[in-house]
């Protein structure tokens, strides 16, 4: 199945889903660990399904939640532990650091976390999830919503820093 028509299609799903059911309570954080230590497309696939289910939510500095609203690193702590099980660091300089592997921006693959500096510099101050095709699920600014962008944009290629492959890790999270 082609990338657009699968994402269309886990988009229409995961909207479809939203709109029958509440937010289930999030599951206790545990370490993911895909089988053979290796991608896990299911993971990918659940971890896209709710990013994608989650734009349009408000943005709110320091949010965590969908009722609440969400920052930057707290949809994408939302994301995994609610589609993974996989608890991740709360701010984006921890999640950097995480102990996962990093993937080059051409090697990426749906679910791996981007990292900006969208201040300029080398320092991170801005993440977001990989879905497919170039775009990513993030929750901008205040004032904005959680939303689907390029890094094929100017502003997003020259903000671009690293990328981590949490899926593919064992030992990511810091909290079990």
């Amino acid at each position: 199945m082609h990338t657009s028509l699968r994402i269309a299609t886990l988009a229409a799903i995961a909207l479809l889903a939203a709109c029958a059911s509440h937010t289930p309570p999030a599951p206790p954080p545990v370490v993911y660990a895909p089988a053979n230590n290796g991608f896990s497309s299911q993971a990918a696939d659940d971890v896209l399904i709710r990013a994608i289910g989650l734009v349009g939510t408000p943005y709110r500095w320091g949010g965590n939640t969908p009722d609440g609203g969400f920052d930057c690193s707290g949809l994408i702590d939302y994301v995994y532990r609610d589609a993974t099980g996989l608890q991740l660091p709360r701010s984006t300089r921890e999640m950097i650091s995480m102990s996962a592997p990093d993937v080059s921006r051409s090697e990426l693959q749906s679910g791996d976390v981007v990292f900006f500096a969208t201040g300029g510099g080398r320092n991170v101050s801005h993440a977001g999830i990989y879905v497919g095709e170039g775009r990513f699920v993030h929750a901008p600014r205040t004032g904005g919503t959680v939303r689907l962008d390029s890094l094929d944009s100017t502003y997003w290629q020259k903000a671009f820093l690293n990328a981590k492959r949490v899926l593919a890790s064992q030992s990511v999270a810091l909290h079990p």
